[in-house]
């Protein structure tokens, strides 16, 4: 099984270059595909920060890449963008394609410990497996200067994994994300199915919860909330967290934002904002 990435295709745009790779990875038991966005290289011997994306429920790697818009201040800010799959694929476990909101495409950024489920590890995919792989196969990368973000599940991922993780990422941000996922019903169904009934494991994924846990953060936390979004009362709840950072005294920009909803099109609206908040970070 070739664990090292496979190009499989390459669009210039804004200069850059948007290339998707596959490769097989041990921690999920799966071929898995992952886009990366190369800025123009200012010399052969330059070294890009990256930008981790999380994509939110049924997406691919290529939502983000082909929809967001975000290579053209990637490109003028020198930031490179990676995005990668939101579950593992192809494996064919009963039951994997029979909800949109659990199984393939649904993988919650989290570590399974039901033995059904046990090949969906996307926590240590993102953290571990990735970064160590593209450290070793592209040198124009400089991963040890990473950030991360991401929309919906994706930004449910992106908080608790900054969170417990501090050392390894400058900053984060979210679009309308997952932030309470004990109390709404997208996150129950998905905890309850990957982790069992342990109420206590449930609170490790939960960046309300785990806000409380982790003083110290510095970095400003940047939400963007549409306030038209149909997910916003009974499976998003930002106010939740919002109180949880008070609490905390973690510093956070939570902005709703008026008419907008819960697609890409809200995504690519303020797309640019987010680039230059954690290229900000990462440039420091």
């Amino acid at each position: 099984m070739e664990t090292k990435p496979t190009e499989i295709s390459s669009s210039k745009m804004f200069g850059g270059y948007n290339k998707r790779y596959k490769h097989y990875s041990p921690i999920l038991g799966c071929s898995m595909t992952f886009h990366i966005y190369f800025p123009p290289s200012p010399s052969l011997c330059h070294k890009f920060p990256v930008l981790y994306w999380l994509s939110g429920l049924t997406c691919t790697d290529e939502n983000f890449i082909s929809k967001s818009g975000a290579q053209r201040v990637a490109s003028s800010e020198g930031v490179a963008l990676v995005a990668p799959d939101t579950s593992p694929r192809g494996l064919n476990v009963e039951g994997e394609a029979d909800s949109w909101d659990f199984g393939v495409g649904a993988g919650f950024y989290l570590n399974a410990t039901q033995d059904k489920w046990k090949n969906w590890q996307m926590y240590d995919y993102v953290v571990k497996e990735l970064p160590k792989l593209l450290s070793e196969n592209f040198p124009q990368l400089e991963t040890s200067r990473a950030s991360i973000f991401g929309h919906s599940m994706g930004g449910h991922g992106a908080l608790t994994i900054y969170l417990k993780n501090q050392d390894k990422y400058k900053s984060v941000s979210a679009f309308a994300p997952l932030v309470n996922p004990i109390n709404c019903p997208w996150g129950q169904k998905a905890l309850m199915n990957y982790l069992g009934g342990n109420k206590a494991e449930w609170e490790e994924y939960d960046a309300t919860c785990l806000i409380t846990k982790f003083n110290g953060v510095r970095a400003t936390i940047l939400i963007d909330q549409g306030e038209d979004d149909k997910f916003l009362h009974d499976q998003l709840m930002p106010h939740k967290f919002e109180e949880a950072c008070k609490k905390a005294n973690v510093p956070l920009l939570l902005r709703l934002q008026p008419g907008y909803d819960h697609s890409y099109y809200f995504i690519a609206t303020f797309i640019d904002d987010h680039i230059r908040h954690h290229a900000q970070a990462l440039n420091l």
